[in-house]
């Protein structure tokens, strides 16, 4: 009778350590369903942050709307079709490869990236990151699969575009993530260095924060979080980090983060850029919040990039 009694209790367990595992599975990585929106329709980041900058951002998918392109799509590692749009400043220019945040897409998070890059003269290719937009998927990965999609894109843009063409990669938040995991790749000649904005030191790290801001306990609710995306999502959470890869870059690096980021501490950026091994700089931007950077203090951010491309390009 013991031994039953004794089954029954681990049974129990695994019973509710399988059920809490899926439940952050679901609500951390499986990706929201998506909406197909109208012509007069747009999405905006939700929180009373961006509510200043709403007239901008639509204004800027507007315009991205009604701005000729060229449609882009590949084929992931494992078989997922993933989408991009091309838009064209001047033929033969740079090439931005554009990548955005959680749980956002290309059109709502990067139209203010397609007028930033004409503002430098750049070429831009938004994306949409996988589960996200018009690309295929269920699962958001926090970069750890990401990361493989953004180097198939370069290899996909230096097909596409010739093996002369400049390639700078570009992320914000979960996007910047994305690109800093390529740091320490053999990347291409091609690729002349990386923009991070407001992106995170590790997936561990940014998860951690977000139950200490819902007023849990992390520690006892990562190690469920981490369970829910191998044994649901199939991919290893803690596999590698933006700050350890860019312990070993191989491309110089800028950090761009908003002073008043309540979401992915600015902190962060910093942590990130005292890690960096590669060619680098870090620029605050004060008054900012989470990914408002560049519509906060243009000026600032356009300078900075003209600045850091002098010497690192």
């Amino acid at each position: 009778m013991l031994y039953f009694w004794i089954a029954i209790g681990l049974f129990t367990i695994l019973l509710l350590t399988l059920s809490i595992s899926y439940y952050c599975y679901r609500r951390v990585f499986r990706a929201p369903k998506r909406k197909n929106l109208g012509e007069d329709e747009f999405e905006i980041p939700d929180g009373e942050v961006y509510l200043p900058f709403k007239d901008a951002m639509i204004d800027w998918i507007k315009k991205v709307r009604a701005m000729p392109h060229e449609d882009l799509s590949i084929t992931s590692i494992d078989g997922l079709t993933l989408k991009g749009k091309y838009y064209e400043c001047k033929k033969g220019a740079p090439i931005e490869l554009l990548f955005h945040g959680y749980q956002g897409n290309g059109e709502r998070d990067l139209s203010g990236g397609v007028e930033r890059c004409f503002s430098l003269g750049r070429n831009a290719i938004i994306i949409d990151q996988r589960a996200c937009g018009e690309s295929e998927g269920k699962v958001i990965t926090f970069g750890i699969k990401e990361h493989l999609d953004c180097l198939k894109w370069i290899d996909f843009v230096i097909y596409h575009f010739g093996e002369k063409c400049e390639i700078i990669l570009t992320g914000i938040s979960m996007g910047a993530a994305t690109v800093m995991m390529t740091a320490n790749k053999n990347l291409p000649t091609n690729v002349k260095y990386i923009l991070a904005d407001c992106g995170y030191t590790s997936p561990k790290a940014i998860i951690q924060k977000v139950i200490k801001d819902m007023k849990l306990p992390p520690k006892l609710i990562f190690p469920f979080v981490k369970i829910g995306a191998k044994l649901f999502g199939h991919f290893n959470l803690t596999e590698t980090s933006p700050i350890e890869c860019v312990q070993n870059a191989k491309k110089p690096i800028i950090f761009i983060h908003g002073e008043n980021d309540d979401f992915v501490p600015c902190d962060m950026s910093k942590e990130l850029f005292q890690a960096c091994s590669s060619n680098k700089s870090l620029v605050t931007i004060p008054q900012a919040g989470h990914g408002l950077a560049y519509p906060v203090d243009k000026q600032k951010y356009l300078q900075a990039l003209k600045d850091f491309e002098k010497v690192w390009k």
